[in-house]
């Protein structure tokens, strides 16, 4: 079973960024290298939230 812990905050802030980036991407329609759209972005947030919580001290 897996020990989820909550993320610390420096890891929650950065994670929330990048969906807000990956938003205003998205609605204006910005042209980001390696990333057609905001969904790779808003991916690579929900990834880093997602480690934050199955590790420790992330």
């Amino acid at each position: 079973m897996l020990d989820l812990s909550a993320p610390k905050v420096i890891t929650f802030i950065a994670s929330a960024v990048l969906a807000l980036f990956a938003v205003v991407v998205h609605y204006a329609h910005i042209e980001v290298p390696f990333s057609r759209t905001g969904f790779t972005i808003l991916l690579v947030a929900y990834a880093v939230l997602a480690a934050g919580n199955v590790f420790r001290d992330v």
